[in-house]
């Protein structure tokens, strides 16, 4: 999905590291190439200005200007901010000494949910934790037969509560835990199309009666500038505590994925690769999780 702005971006360093000493004019031409490289991905267009407005201050510092390797340290400081603009520090799922933990899913409908969760499941199970799923989406046609499938073969059981209110099923899950010594419940939460109140509501509603430990945002990486206004919403309304971006191996541009990082204080957290469970895995690179490389 980087490729293409990867490939951008690659081309402005190179002109940059092809000149001796650089000039205001040379830093001027840059950002302007990095602005266009980033709103060709679908980053949205006010996290672009801020990126390069502050980027851009910090490269035309004495410091940088006046050093011994200027093309470098201008290099050194648009990939830290690109860092930044990610979510600079680790930020792992945190378990407390509750049993069992809670973990919420909030997206759009077709965002991800359901497969993040399973693929969460799978990797709390290689780490030696019993998860159980809860299916909340009781709106979405065969939204608890897709769970249990893929729970089935994960070895992963789900509760399903089927005709129960979404809320019940949650508390209903949280119950099933404790009486079957299941350490971690992953709540799969109903999406809409677009964004609703009843949907919000809902999401509101089954957060309050669970008390989740972690709520996770699943955003789709090809919703692209639009995602800092959805990523927004949820987050005044459920207060999320990290961000998991999924199909990534996707033909979108990227945009998405550096978009909500910026643009709200929640780390980016996990990004899904539609990959079967069996090839995923869990390094740190920049406080990302990769989900499903495969």
């Amino acid at each position: 999905m980087f490729d293409s702005l990867s490939d951008r971006l690659n081309d402005t360093f190179d002109r940059l590291r092809g000149k001796g000493k650089l000039t205001e004019a040379d830093i001027t031409s840059a950002m302007r190439d990095i602005r266009m490289a980033l709103l060709e991905a679908d980053v949205n267009f006010k996290v672009v200005k801020e990126f390069v407005a502050k980027t851009k201050e910090r490269c035309m510092t004495a410091e940088v200007m006046e050093s011994l390797s200027p093309a470098q340290n201008v290099v050194k400081i648009v990939l830290d901010e690109l860092t930044e603009m990610l979510g600079s520090t680790e930020s792992k799922l945190v378990f407390s000494n509750r049993i069992p933990n809670v973990i919420m899913l909030v997206g759009l409908q077709g965002s991800g949910k359901t497969t993040a969760a399973v693929k969460l499941a799978y990797l709390l199970k290689k780490q030696g934790r019993s998860p159980l799923l809860a299916a909340c989406d009781v709106y979405r046609p065969a939204a608890a037969d897709q769970l249990a499938t893929l729970g089935g073969e994960i070895g992963v059981p789900v509760f399903r509560g089927d005709g129960a209110h979404p809320v019940d099923i949650a508390k209903g899950a949280i119950q099933e835990a404790v009486d079957h010594l299941r350490d971690v419940v992953i709540v799969d939460t109903a999406g809409r199309l677009q964004i609703d109140e009843q949907m919000m509501q809902e999401a509101v509603d089954i957060k309050k009666a669970v008390k989740p430990d972690q709520v996770l945002m699943v955003v789709d990486a090809m919703t692209g500038q639009d995602i800092v206004n959805v990523v927004s919403t949820f987050a005044e309304r459920t207060d999320f505590d990290g961000v998991i971006i999924s199909k990534l191996d996707g033909d979108a541009r990227g945009g998405g994925a550096l978009s909500p990082g910026d643009r709200q204080a929640h780390q980016v957290r996990e990004h899904g690769r539609e990959a079967r469970f069996a090839g995923a895995v869990l390094p740190r690179p920049h406080g990302q999780a990769h989900l499903g490389h495969g």
